[in-house]
């Protein structure tokens, strides 16, 4: 995979926790900055695909076994 360079501005704050939490997990603010990215991506990513699924589906319309009669009126279901 070909990489790019980028430059960010952070805050010095932002900045020196990312480093420590880095150290922690014993990479580099760089990949850990890259896999964080990455999991953005991938989630919006997955929730595109199943977003565009849900409304594929909700065009297609459901099957409520009325073979699109209905043999009753609103008011008799609301009937008090």
């Amino acid at each position: 995979m070909e990489k790019q360079n980028v430059t960010i501005s952070v805050p010095r704050d932002v900045l020196i926790k990312a480093k420590h939490i880095a150290i922690n997990r014993q990479s580099s603010l760089s990949r850990l900055l890259a896999e964080t990215l990455k999991d953005i991506v991938e989630n919006d990513e997955a929730y595109r695909k199943a977003k565009d699924r849900q409304l594929a589906a909700m065009g297609k319309g459901f099957d409520l076994g009325v073979k699109g009669k209905m043999a009753w009126k609103r008011e008799d279901l609301h009937a008090r």
